[in-house]
């Protein structure tokens, strides 16, 4: 600041993430974006939250405090599925962890409230995209309020925030009260408890949702314009502009109106008809006490989450409503260009003097193509925050970065680690029409089946390979991010191209179960679209001349999930040769789907009545593990908690000493219930290659690659290995 002649900064970001000066990180982004709209910003990162005085460091903001818990979850971060703590954090220099609190969007916030109590304070950010309403905390088995109420703020930020924060920041530089900004998108405010609120018409959720009903589609919930005579209603717009929200406005253009030459009249009754309403969900003592309102709350939610026609929510805590504008309105490909061009160092601060961030490790060889993801996987948490449609950068800005990569970033030996996203293989992917789109209340384009509106076509991202892997100084271009195999399988010359130069050795690819059961629970497609795609990955391998391997992720005891399940995907696994290293048990996220079909035991994906579907899911501690131990099937420690199971089920055939058995009768010595015999077979058995530390147990014709985190959870390693 003395540098650069501050005398003060006009906003500072708190972060639980250490900074790192590069658009993989959400701070990095939000830093550059606002000080290119002329703002001085500063930055505290991982501050000690026992006291004020990191909070005060850079004296006190002239506008606001934005503040995150980081780019993961606090809770996430700190804990695995069974609620042990973890002993590393990903995010922190060396690795280490405790450098940030459990909910830490709340107690950063609390803090920064006790060090200057009139300066507004914003959260955003993962941890509170997923709570911003009443929801299921699974560390603490309770339903807690919206993270607006209990940070203490004066707004809450969802989804993708360059434009609501870049709007909102220069509004408070004109003397705007954010008590009085009702209308930014992807925002939710703490307002009294009343009916009809601003004058429009309240529907409560309860009648909008009935089997056997499905109400009309109907186009966007439009942008709202402050009035100026009552600061507290808005001023809906007007027949000239009501199909504003079709139009993305730039990031220069926010707040301006835009119109659309080709309406006609039933449209504009459908959207006059919703722009006027707004959905009541039920309160936070209904959602609190009633399972069944918490499930139907969470399909509402999830409902409203097109940006096109979204209408506003509002949930009550007591005397005060939450009230949520519909998400943001996606961003154009030229701004998502200029979000990703901006002067970046591409670099961890100076301060940590070259400690190691995992985080940054992994990333800053890779390149971030599009933001968004329309799979729907119940279990993930990308439609709450980034949504379901796609969003993408030019192919000329991303060569752009490759060659920032190529000539800033230490170490670069012309390996592109991913070219991705939250899914390697959605770019450039979207509905056919617009119109349709607009529209569109489906929870996934591709479940149960992919949509027929559903434009499939790979070729813009064949053309993006391709020219990649052209950029001079660029020796392999390797694709990391997740990808959709039953898209892929649409368009096998994506999978050659794919497979023939962008596979390092092996490919991952997420499953994450074999039987209809869980996967319609998950909304993953049936086992046997990666069958087909397995066929095409071998031709093409062997096409190529090389030896490549597929490497399948699953997930352990997800709603839906039985023994029987199980058992059927440890028998798939061991007939197929794999065995899993590291397993992954689900974690209900707040908010997600499937975390509301764990906690409330119904289906949201359906409508929810008392009578409704029940969803079996495997819960208590034991229950969980023998799950798991289904997955590792081969490991002797599982073997005692598998053979009391398969008798239990009555398959006690499954146990015995041929290949064609799941688990031996035999015990090594010094693994589980150790028995007398097994002491030769247990010296031969450590004599295996079972890794800790996520490395893949590997045949020795394979190369070896380095992967990224799967979307939805940590990954668990798999090993193709003979029977």
């Amino acid at each position: 600041m003395n540098i650069l002649g501050w005398d003060s900064c006009d906003i500072i970001l708190i972060t639980g993430d250490a900074y790192v000066d590069h658009p993989s990180f959400a701070m990095a982004i939000l830093g550059r974006l606002l000080e290119e709209q002329g703002f001085r910003v500063g930055i505290i990162s991982q501050p000690d939250w026992k006291n004020t005085d990191d909070f005060m460091k850079l004296g006190k903001p002239n506008l606001y405090f934005g503040i995150s818990a980081g780019n993961m979850d606090s809770m996430v971060n700190h804990y695995t599925s069974d609620r042990k703590i973890r002993h590393n954090d990903a995010y922190t220099p060396g690795d280490v962890p405790g450098k940030r609190p459990d909910r830490a969007l709340l107690v950063y916030s609390q803090r920064a409230k006790e060090a200057y109590k009139d300066v507004p304070i914003i959260v955003g950010g993962i941890e509170a995209s997923l709570r911003r309403i009443a929801h299921y905390d699974y560390w603490s088995e309770k339903i807690r309020r919206s993270a607006l109420l209990d940070s203490r703020a004066d707004m809450l930020l969802f989804g993708n925030g360059e434009r609501s924060l870049v709007e909102i920041s220069h509004r408070l530089a004109k003397g705007e009260k954010i008590s009085n900004m009702l209308d930014i998108r992807g925002s939710a405010l703490n307002l009294p408890h009343q009916r009809n609120h601003f004058g429009l018409t309240e529907l409560d959720s309860t009648t909008l949702d009935e089997v056997g009903k499905i109400e009309p589609l109907i186009n966007p919930y439009t942008n709202q314009v402050i009035g100026s005579e009552n600061e507290h209603t808005p001023n809906f717009p007007t027949d000239q502009n009501f199909n504003a929200a079709l139009d993305a406005p730039t990031l220069t253009q926010v707040g301006t109106d835009l119109t659309d030459k080709d309406r006609n009249q039933k449209r504009e009754e459908k959207q006059q008809a919703r722009r006027t309403n707004y959905i009541r969900l039920p309160s936070f003592d209904q959602v609190k006490n009633d399972r069944i309102y918490y499930a139907h709350t969470s399909r509402l939610l999830h409902l409203e989450t097109n940006p096109y026609n979204a209408r506003p929510l509002v949930q009550q805590h007591g005397d005060r409503d939450i009230w949520i504008n519909p998400p943001p309105l996606p961003l154009e490909t030229k701004e998502m260009d200029g979000v990703y061009d901006l002067p970046y160092s591409r670099a961890p601060h100076p301060a940590y003097k070259g400690a190691k961030i995992a985080a940054w490790e992994m990333i800053k060889f890779s390149v971030n193509i599009m933001r968004g993801c329309f799979g729907g996987c119940s279990f993930c948490s990308i439609t709450e925050h980034e949504g379901r449609i796609i969003q993408n950068r030019s192919q000329d800005s991303i060569l752009r970065e490759i060659e920032e990569i190529r000539d800033r970033t230490e170490g670069f030996t012309g390996i592109i680690s991913d070219l991705g996203g939250p899914t390697a293989n959605m770019y450039r992917l979207a509905c056919k029409d617009p119109n349709i789109e607009h529209n569109c209340r489906r929870f996934s384009c591709v479940s149960p089946d992919i949509c027929k509106n559903l434009n499939t076509n790979h070729k813009p991202l064949i053309e993006l390979y391709r020219q990649a892997r052209n950029v001079k100084g660029v020796k392999k271009i390797l694709i990391a991010s997740g990808l959709r195999y039953d898209l892929a399988i649409r368009d096998e010359e994506y999978v050659k191209e794919l497979v023939t130069h962008h596979v390092g050795g092996y490919l991952k690819i997420a499953p994450e179960h074999t039987e209809e059961g869980p996967l319609s629970k998950m909304m993953k497609p049936s086992i046997t679209n990666y069958d087909k795609f397995k066929v095409l990955f071998e031709k093409f391998s062997k096409e190529a001349g090389k030896k490549q391997y597929l490497i399948p992720y699953f997930i352990a005891a997800h709603p839906g999930t039985s023994d029987e399940d199980m058992m059927n995907l440890a028998l798939w696994l061991k007939r197929n040769g794999f065995r899993a290293d590291q397993v992954q048990a689900f974690i209900p996220t707040p908010m997600s789907l499937a975390g509301a079909m764990y906690h409330s035991e119904k289906n949201p994906l359906k409508p929810v009545k008392t009578d409704s579907e029940v969803v079996l899911t495997p819960k208590g501690l034991k229950h969980r593990r023998l799950h798991k131990a289904f997955l590792r099937y081969h490991d002797p420690e599982n073997w005692p908690l598998l053979r009391e199971a398969l008798k239990q089920m009555g398959r006690a055939d499954l146990i015995g000493n041929s290949k064609n058995h799941l688990i031996p009768l035999y015990q090594p010595k010094g693994t589980g219930l150790a028995g007398g015999e097994g002491k030769r077979l247990g010296k031969k058995h450590h004599k295996q290659s079972f890794t800790t530390k996520g490395v893949y147990t590997r045949p020795k014709s394979a190369s070896t690659s380095t992967f990224g985190s799967h979307s939805s959870s940590k990954p668990q390693r798999l090993a193709k290995q003979k029977p």
